[in-house]
Order: C-alpha cells, then structure tokens, then sequence
C-alpha cells in the first residue's frame, strides 16, 4: 500500500479487484460479490492490526480548557431510580480533554467541525519524535533538523497524512499544574511547534493535520501567557489540529494510519475527540 493511502480506500481497490477478475476470468472464478472482497481485504487488516487509543480520559479535575469560571462537570441525571436508564448530564467547553480545533476556533469566517470532510479524519500517521530533546529542554521547539532527520530515515512526509508531535507530555496528565509546568516566577515550561515546521508540513509536504501531547500548539513561554501566535497562524492556514494526545510513545514513527472523530456540532468550534491509531 502506498504511504498516502488509507484504509478507505481499501474498499475502493477491492472493487476494482473485483471487476478485473471478472473481466479476466468469468464470473465463476471471481469472489461472489464486491462486499466480500471488501470484508476479505478490510477486515484482515483490522483483525492482525494493533490499535492503540490516543485519547485521555474524561474525568472531573482534569485540564480544564477555557471554562472561565465554571469547571466542566460529569453529573447523574437519571440513576435507573425511575425504572428507566442512566444519563449522565455533560457541561464543558468544546476543548476539554483530547479534543479538535477547527480553523474556526481561531479565525472568524473559517471552517467549523461541519466543514471538515470525512476524507480529513482517516489518515496516514506521521509521529515526529523529540521526546528526548524535551526532557533536556522544556522549552523545546520542534526544528527543521528534527523533521529532515525523520525523512532522511523514512522518505518524505507523505501529502494527506497527519503530522502527530511526540514530547510525552502526555505522562503528565492529568495534572494541569503538571501540564503548564510553571516555575518559581509564574513562567510556563511547556514544548511546541515552530512557524518554520509548520510552513513546511502544510505548504510543502501538503500535511492535512497535525497533533501534539500538549495543551498548545505554541510553547508554554507564549501559551502560559495568554498569546497563540503559532496556533493562530495554523488555524488560519485552514487546518485542524488534534489537542491533548496521548500513547504516542506505541505509535511508529512511519506506517500507522489514524482515525480521528468527534461529535458534529452546529457551527463548532471544538469538540472532544476519540483519536486511535491503527498499526497494521
């Protein structure tokens, strides 16, 4: 499979399959029907691949996101007590947790979670690794030198695929104090992109998303004080991103594909989201 395939397309080419091996050798030779060369070729896939979830938790006292002054919420509100069901009532702000940022978060007029075509959530993961480089610095930025590394041992980024930012930051969920890691002065310690990697992913390698562990897409020296520069941009490059990730560290670096989803909103301008990632 080439690398900017994903397994939508497997439905796709086992059609195809299908009508060659009738135009070849008559019915009676090929598979009975489309559908079950789609299951033969789909379903082994999935069946001998491993998943790996890459999403946190939703629980009270985690990072809370831009509540304001009212904490997110997980209550009862039916207790199967009426002879009935279990609900639960939900009050959060669409970034809480592992979430999605539509372009519109950022930027007035652009896409919102309605926007976002299916073709945008199923696709080859790419997980850039700097983990190392964080622990000695938190300050860590992702380079140029980081991405040209990983395509020296891999090829190039391939276009349509999401870009996921390895730090494991994600070990220090689900503490927020932790996660904004801020020091003596009030300053927060926390890794990022840069403006160089992202011009080159999106406008270069032609990337549809990226993803990263921590709460931000910009470093904790501009995030913890209220200033997205980096994020802004992004957004405004109309693309989505994936906040809050996790388990990158049993992703590979090359040859996973992702599925990423979330709830479709009027107008949304975020959502939590349920992130996996497929290892074939």
């Amino acid at each position: 499979m080439k690398p900017w395939l994903n397994v939508l397309w497997v439905a796709l080419a086992a059609a195809g399959g299908y009508l060659t091996a009738l135009n070849k050798t008559g019915v009676e030779e090929a598979p009975r029907t489309i559908t079950e060369v789609v299951e033969m070729d789909l379903g082994d896939t999935i069946k001998n691949a491993k998943l790996v979830d890459l999403t946190q938790r939703m629980e009270e006292g985690m990072p809370q996101g831009p509540s304001g002054n009212e904490p997110p919420t997980i209550r009862p509100f039916k207790a199967y007590d009426d002879g009935t069901a279990g609900i639960h009532r939900y009050n959060f702000p669409g970034q809480w947790g592992t979430h999605v940022d539509p372009p519109v978060h950022f930027v007035k007029g652009l896409r919102t979670l309605e926007d976002i075509s299916l073709s945008e959530m199923i696709l080859p993961l790419v997980v850039i690794d700097v983990h190392e480089k964080v622990e000695a610095n938190n300050d860590y930025q992702v380079s140029m030198t980081d991405i040209y590394e990983w395509e020296e041992k891999y090829g190039a980024i391939p276009s349509e695929s999401f870009v996921a930012l390895r730090t494991d930051w994600s070990k220090r969920w689900p503490s927020a104090e932790k996660m904004r890691n801020r020091d003596e002065n009030g300053v927060s310690h926390s890794p990022g992109w840069s403006r160089e990697v992202i011009d080159y992913l999106i406008l270069n390698r032609k990337a549809t998303a990226i993803g990263h562990e921590t709460l931000d897409t910009d470093p904790g020296l501009q995030a913890g004080n209220g200033e997205w520069p980096l994020q802004t941009y992004y957004m405004g490059l109309d693309k989505y991103q994936i906040e809050n990730m996790k388990a990158l560290d049993e992703v590979p670096e090359k040859g996973a594909y992702i599925i990423a989803t979330w709830a479709v909103p009027e107008k949304g301008s975020g959502f939590p989201a349920r992130v996996i990632a497929i290892i074939p």
